[in-house]
């Protein structure tokens, strides 16, 4: 019993010192986005200090910064949802049906997970460029429709496989065809573990940086890509703005993930 108990206690501190390495570093920069410049720099570091608004202020006067959360909460959303519409059946068909090719075509679709960004940025490059969409958001949402529809159907495809068959055997006995299958039973099951999945997706999404770098200039340029364009003066780096601007950039996925897990269940009636 003694130990037992030793073990379980070292794993709780394992886990607490995990959780404080992987957490610290964001509360430090949430923290510092309030602090102002000689708060930033002092040593040593101030953990008492007179919060201001002053590096949120500065940051919403930078057209980039403003220009750029604003395609991320129209791009991403949009891309996302895309990649749950054409996403969901595909990955079903994978689950729950058998044709030829298909460890092939889902290994095809994998590897478009494994696929560095360097080596598709350059021919959207030259196709946007022609059919003048670069530096546009639909350009840019059907460039990250290769990260969020490949994802999707990856990762759903487990989701579905873990249904029992008898349910949907069930189900067409009554009378439902695949799509009402799909639809009314199969869906509203793994529904939880999609959203967890559409979560993960929307994080991906959310914070690539490099496509949108390249295929971005000004009117479409992201978050990410625009939180990195801070001009350096002198010796002077602006940290209280950088960690404005990363705060901004944590804020969507955390508020996203938290409405998902305590209130679309509910919504679904799926507690």
């Amino acid at each position: 019993m003694a130990r037992v108990r030793v073990g379980k206690i070292a794993a709780k501190v394992v886990i607490i010192l995990a959780l404080i390495v992987a957490v610290a570093p964001i509360l430090w920069i949430i923290f510092s986005s309030f602090k102002s410049r000689i708060d930033i720099i002092s040593s040593p570091p101030r953990f008492i200090f007179t919060p201001v608004m002053d590096n949120y202020a500065r940051v919403f006067q930078m057209d980039t910064i403003v220009q750029g959360l604003k395609n991320s909460l129209i791009v991403v959303p949009c891309t996302v949802a895309l990649g749950f519409l054409l996403g969901v059946p595909v990955a079903y068909t994978f689950a729950r049906f058998s044709f030829k090719r298909k460890k092939d075509l889902r290994f095809f679709i994998l590897s478009l997970r494994f696929m560095p960004p360097i080596a598709v940025v350059i021919p959207f490059f030259t196709i946007w460029l022609r059919l003048g969409l670069l530096d546009t958001r639909i350009g840019l949402i059907v460039t990250y429709m290769t990260i969020s529809v490949s994802s999707m159907i990856w990762l759903v495809i487990e989701c579905f496989k873990r249904i029992p068959i008898e349910y949907e055997e069930a189900a067409q006995l009554e009378g439902l065809d695949h799509l009402q299958v799909l639809l009314k039973i199969s869906l509203k099951i793994a529904l939880p573990s999609i959203l967890g999945m559409t979560i993960f997706v929307f994080i991906l999404v959310w914070n690539e940086f490099f496509l949108a770098f390249v295929l971005t200039s000004h009117n479409a340029v992201t978050m990410p890509v625009a939180s990195a364009a801070f001009a350096v003066v002198g010796m002077e780096v602006p940290w209280g703005q950088i960690c404005a601007s990363i705060t901004l950039l944590l804020l969507p996925p955390l508020v996203l993930s938290y409405f998902f897990m305590k209130y679309l269940p509910n919504i679904f009636n799926l507690k």
